[in-house]
């Protein structure tokens, strides 16, 4: 089953963002938000939540840094013991250049890979644009359509007193 979308586009950000809040006081399922560029106080508009990305980039930062400790010291005491100097097998200071680069690097591939995931990101995937124009210049809020007349009407306003410059109906998947 195709679903119904309703798209309000906009010629800037303040409007667009403007007509969010009254969207939102309405009950209106917004779907997704289109703009050329990124728009500052819209995550605050929509109430969307902070990422947990900085979360993955710590816990798999642990992880490179535990794996490089762990792996460092089983090479330098146990596989491959030398004798440099009469120094001892387990130098800590030795490890330190080696455990800062596997911290970086796991917790960077780990934290594009988790975004990738999460926003569905794969390499081949086709864009999906509601409007012609929106990654040049045209701002768009799709909502779910509301299956009663009256409701579909009442965002057409919502959508008309924000500044929407056209009003489009869509079906399919975005």
């Amino acid at each position: 089953m195709l679903e119904r979308f309703l798209v309000g586009t906009f010629s800037d950000a303040d409007r667009m963002v403007n007509a969010v809040a009254p969207l939102r006081a309405a009950g209106v399922s917004i779907h997704d938000l289109f703009t050329p560029y990124p728009v500052h106080g819209l995550d605050q508009a929509l109430g969307l939540r902070r990422t947990r990305l900085p979360l993955v980039t710590l816990l798999m930062g642990a992880v490179g840094l535990g794996f490089a400790i762990v792996f460092q010291y089983y090479t330098a005491v146990f596989d491959w013991p030398l004798d440099v100097g009469g120094k001892p097998d387990n130098v800590t200071l030795a490890f330190v250049p080696i455990s800062f680069e596997l911290t970086v690097l796991i917790g960077g591939l780990a934290t594009v890979g988790a975004f990738l995931l999460r926003t569905r990101l794969y390499p081949g995937k086709r864009e999906q644009l509601p409007v012609h124009g929106v990654t040049n210049n045209v701002f768009a809020i799709v909502v779910h359509a509301p299956s009663e007349g009256d409701s579909e009407s009442r965002v057409r306003q919502i959508f008309k007193d924000g500044g929407a410059e056209t009003i489009e109906e869509l079906e399919g998947e975005l």
